[in-house]
């Protein structure tokens, strides 16, 4: 801070106020916005739920809100940026402050404290804040929403550590249970313990399952004994949980960080092929915070040079390519979970395509 202190300057103060004023504005605009078309669209399903306006408030719109913002940062991060400095240059503000002996890489310091903090609001919104107000989000929708959708998933084969493996016939998400179950334990290539259910069952208050109509068959060399529980119930525990045999796609976004790191680790020996979405959401976590520095770049590069046409120029061409960055995200994404393409470079291609970008835009600038 003593160091910021000591280099931050009257127009510094000046352009990270105009910019983070901006980026504020414009995205509670765009926020409110959304949420009147979300509510107009989901209306219905509001009703038919039976809720209070309270319990739409902190059920939905509680996880829904931060997720618009973090969707829309980059987006109003780049039009901010744009839009005052577009402002600025048009108001031949920006020439008296290069004429007076700044250089261009210093005018650019304010920038980069602002984006500096946006990122910092992104990068722990991303790992503290999300997960728990994505998970309150998405668990209305598929309860409310997506009532269409199928909330079963069938033929689950899973193998939960070296020696254990698990098959469900079915599994559904809204009852928490499954059907038709068979857990074999092997010590090497030969099988040791065999148990059979007709139901099993998640209890969510004991956390821990719950098999009905089962039987153990226990194998000890050409020793044998079963267990018959016909009509009976058995609690046990094991070492998985309702979300790993989830049928909705967006599960993984409400894992938090250190729940999505041990379920990266488990994955790796359960192979269940979700591998690509959990390390995908891992990554992006960390590195999608850093558009706000890219961004940034572009545009002051773009918006920097007075142009004949005013700001809507600029601003035009700064929205095109904000879509253009977050359509090249959503591609990335496709090409990871679908293509093949590790998560990790799926995740930082789109930063370094459009950093180059914003390099060579910066070079072309007004010094």
């Amino acid at each position: 801070m003593n160091i910021l202190k000591g280099r931050v300057k009257i127009i510094d103060r000046y352009i990270i106020g105009k910019y983070l004023g901006t980026f504020i504005y414009t995205l509670a605009i765009f926020v409110i916005i959304i949420i009147v078309f979300d509510l107009s669209e989901k209306l219905d399903n509001f009703l038919k739920s039976g809720l209070t306006l309270w319990g739409i408030l902190s059920k939905y719109y509680a996880g829904s809100i931060p997720f618009y913002v973090n969707m829309l940062s980059p987006l109003i991060n780049f039009i901010a940026v744009i839009f005052f400095t577009a402002k600025m240059a048009d108001q031949t503000e920006i020439v008296p402050i290069l004429s007076g002996g700044i250089s261009f890489n210093r005018f650019l310091f304010p920038y980069f404290v602002a984006a500096s903090v946006i990122f910092s609001a992104n990068l722990l919104s991303n790992l503290y804040l999300l997960p728990y107000t994505n998970k309150l989000k998405n668990e209305f929708e598929n309860t409310y929403v997506r009532t269409n959708d199928a909330s079963s998933k069938s033929n689950i084969h899973m193998k939960l550590d070296k020696k254990t493996y698990v098959f469900i016939e079915s599994f559904d998400n809204k009852t928490n249970s499954g059907y038709h179950f068979s857990l074999d334990n092997f010590n090497g290539d030969v099988l040791t313990k065999k148990i059979v259910a007709e139901n099993i069952k998640w209890d969510s208050l004991k956390r821990q399952w719950q098999l009905s109509n089962y039987s153990i068959r226990n194998i000890n060399g050409l020793k044998e004994s079963m267990i018959y529980g016909n009509g009976k119930q058995k609690d046990t525990i094991l070492d998985m949980r309702p979300d790993d045999l989830s049928a909705y796609d967006n599960v993984v976004q409400n894992l938090s960080t250190t729940e999505l790191s041990e379920k990266i680790r488990k994955e790796k020996i359960r192979g269940t092929g979700i591998m690509n979405d959990l390390q995908f959401e891992q990554y992006k976590r960390y590195l999608t915070p850093l558009s706000a520095f890219v961004l940034t770049l572009i545009g002051v590069a773009l918006s920097s040079r007075k142009v004949r046409g005013g700001v809507g120029v600029s601003l035009g061409i700064g929205i095109f390519l904000s879509f253009a960055y977050i359509v090249f995200n959503q591609f990335t994404q496709m090409f990871s979970l679908k293509g093949g393409l590790p998560p990790f470079i799926a995740v930082l291609l789109p930063t370094i395509f459009f950093t180059i970008l914003g390099l060579i835009l910066i070079k072309k600038a007004p010094k």
